[in-house]
């Protein structure tokens, strides 16, 4: 079957597999959109310290389900569309005693630290599969990135009475906006693209700043009656954002980080002691912020045509992700067609 492979950095090529065989406990599932997401771009360009290559990348999955083991669930059946949760969790760590099991010490993703997605056919344990009930296979390809930028605002416990930062509003950065939106909350989406800020506002955000044109500082003590926001999420990964995060949240603020930082960043720490912040890393997805996802995108009110820039036949995925490392700054999703490769 074919498979889609990043065997050192810059090089992609579709290469021939052997079809996946399924136990009692698994199912087999007919890959139909796979999204391409952050991390695989950075696999691509020899960047990802967590990644195993050669790599078969991809874990934002629209999938249907061709068949089941026998000891299967009666709620998973052939041909139902599904996506995937793509994590692993060992069962006996600290995270996963604590029933974080998206924190797991040992987790290995798919596409990351063990063979993903971008393939025709996978098998998976029946606990990893997910029933996306209405949703279509191309749109149950957003419900992963979507899941972790909900996961985020969870990890803040945002309500109705605060004002929420979202820094960086790709994917991850578009869930964070609309969680915090359904929350109650007061929604501050900031980019350096404005395309992407009109977007972030269609999904929830009230107020926009682009941050390479205006003064973010005092934007936000204008929003916030010079108090600050009390939730900031860093969606980016880069050492200006998340200093920016520290300087910016309002005294007794809560900062989220998702986005790894590629270099090691410099903070005046004073203000971890002064403003007594809660500083809290927020990693991956639990179960319950895939189905809350679901839950949203089944309303049809998300722009999804929007959030999806192009799709590809799994031969066109290399120019494709390599146009992506040129400009980056313009792609949200790019998804590869795997339903046409019987």
């Amino acid at each position: 079957m074919k498979a889609i492979q990043i065997s050192e950095p810059s090089v992609m090529k579709v290469i021939d597999i052997a079809e996946p065989q399924m136990g009692d406990d698994e199912v087999l599932l007919k890959m139909k959109y796979v999204g391409f997401c952050g991390s695989d771009l950075s696999t691509f360009r020899g960047g990802n310290p967590m990644v195993k290559m050669p790599v078969v990348p991809g874990h934002e999955v629209g999938a249907e389900i061709v068949s089941v083991g026998k000891n299967v669930p009666e709620g998973l059946k052939p041909g139902m569309t599904v996506t995937v949760n793509p994590y692993t969790n060992c069962g006996k760590c600290a995270s996963c005693r604590n029933g974080r099991v998206n924190a797991c010490q040992h987790n290995e993703t798919l596409g990351v630290q063990r063979w993903g997605a971008m393939r025709e056919y996978l098998v998976l344990p029946w606990e990893k599969v997910i029933p996306a009930g209405l949703l279509t296979p191309r749109t149950c390809a957003l419900v992963e990135p979507m899941s972790v930028g909900f996961h985020a605002v969870s990890r803040a416990q945002v309500t109705d009475i605060d004002v929420v930062v979202v820094i960086g509003c790709g994917m991850v950065g578009m869930g964070a906006v609309v969680r915090s939106a359904q929350r109650g909350a007061t929604v501050v989406a900031v980019d350096i693209d404005d395309d992407k800020l009109v977007l972030a506002r269609q999904m929830g955000a009230s107020y926009t700043i682009n941050s390479k044109t205006e003064d973010i500082h005092a934007r936000l003590l204008e929003m916030t009656s010079g108090f600050g926001p009390d939730v900031v999420i860093e969606a980016v990964g880069s050492a200006p954002t998340y200093q920016m995060a520290v300087d910016e949240v309002a005294f007794t603020g809560r900062v989220i980080c998702i986005g790894y930082a590629k270099t090691e960043v410099s903070f005046q720490t004073k203000y971890f002691v002064q403003k007594e912040l809660d500083i809290r890393g927020s990693r991956n997805a639990q179960p319950s912020d895939f189905r809350a996802v679901i839950h949203y995108l089944e309303r049809g009110t998300c722009p999804v045509d929007q959030l999806i820039s192009r799709v590809v036949k799994p031969e066109e995925a290399f120019e494709a992700i390599r146009q992506w490392d040129v400009a980056p700054g313009k792609v949200f999703r790019i998804l590869v067609d795997f339903d046409g490769c019987d």
